[in-house]
């Protein structure tokens, strides 16, 4: 599924014209961006957990020529899926 059908399927499920449920979707998914930059966990219960974890800067290797680079430290967006979703694909 994409996001054109995530689109369609809600404006399906919920009665909204194709246009309302756009704005819906892409208002959720700029919120939760939001959230993560500011630091904050996004928690919706019975789905999952959005966080953001730090990655620590380490030592690597190009694959190709074999010689030692730095990878800088990060941010990473995770999601952890809640008990509902879990159940609900089980």
């Amino acid at each position: 599924m994409n996001k054109n059908d995530l689109v369609s399927s809600v404006a399906s499920d919920s009665g909204l014209s194709k246009a309302d449920a756009t704005k819906a979707v892409d208002a959720v998914f700029e919120n939760i961006t939001k959230a993560l930059k500011r630091g904050d966990d996004v928690r919706l219960v019975g789905f999952g957990t959005f966080n953001v974890a730090a990655r620590k800067a380490s030592t690597g290797r190009n694959p190709r020529t074999g010689a030692t680079i730095q990878i800088p430290a990060s941010k990473q967006p995770k999601f952890k899926a809640g008990k509902g979703l879990k159940d609900a694909v089980n």
